[in-house]
């Protein structure tokens, strides 16, 4: 059975990693696997899920190319028994979805960190990509696709597109040039498999081109198989972004 990278139940943080600091420079706390020294560098952006932090996602690192800027992110607010969230998830609701005024705010916060971390570390918004697990995943589709001109493109690792962002999406031509991978574990309890599905039919039906990957048997986590298949999404936009 291949390794499970990010086995990630929502209030579980995932693998360890060497300490980083923590730096606080921009509008959200991060770490940071990057140089601002050499312009024009791909940023790859991670985003954690629910009740995890910012060294969730670094593990991925060792399986992508090692000339990328790699930054993770702390989501804003505290959860509740620990680790961070990026909005709180709604009780009321049997479909994963989260408070709205939460997503709004995490968003906006998303979209600063963006602009600024795009011109700290030298680059353009083409070779720049969000990669999101979960909540994070959530963040993903929220933020790229309201504001395609950020971003050359996502990943959505075992997430789901929220239904506020389907109701208030508007048709934009700038998304037509967006990369996207979407990936999830079939035998995922806690965010179906089917939302990811679901996001993908929405996304080729406004005319998009998601590259979609269902992980037979994987539960709510990313194994390595599908960060080797990440990793190779990711060389193939960038290349296309040059």
């Amino acid at each position: 059975m291949l390794k499970v990278f990010a086995f990630l139940l929502f209030a579980v943080c995932g693998l360890a990693q060497a300490e980083q600091p923590l730096l606080r420079d921009l509008p959200l706390a991060y770490v940071a696997q990057a140089s601002t020294e050499v312009k024009g560098k791909p940023l790859v952006i991670f985003l954690h899920g629910y009740g995890g932090d910012e060294t969730n996602l670094l593990s991925f690192t060792s399986l992508m190319p090692d000339d990328y800027n790699y930054l993770a992110v702390r989501a804003p607010m505290n959860a509740r028994q620990e680790g961070y969230q990026w909005f709180t998830p709604r009780r009321d609701s049997a479909y994963y979805d989260g408070v709205t005024s939460d997503l709004k705010s995490s968003g906006q916060l998303l979209e600063q960190f963006i602009e600024q971390a795009t011109r700290k570390y030298q680059t353009q918004p083409s070779k720049v990509f969000l990669v999101g697990f979960s909540q994070g995943a959530m963040m993903s589709y929220e933020v790229a696709l309201r504001h395609p001109q950020l971003v050359g493109g996502f990943a959505a690792l075992s997430g789901h597109m929220l239904s506020v962002l389907k109701a208030e999406l508007k048709p934009d031509p700038a998304r037509q040039k967006l990369a996207i991978f979407i990936g999830h574990g079939t035998a995922d309890s806690l965010i179906p498999v089917q939302g990811a599905s679901d996001a993908e039919a929405y996304l080729k039906a406004q005319g998009l081109k998601p590259q979609y990957h269902a992980y037979a048997g994987l539960p709510h986590g990313v194994n390595e198989t599908e960060v080797k298949d990440l990793a190779g999404w990711l060389e193939r936009a960038v290349k296309s972004a040059r």
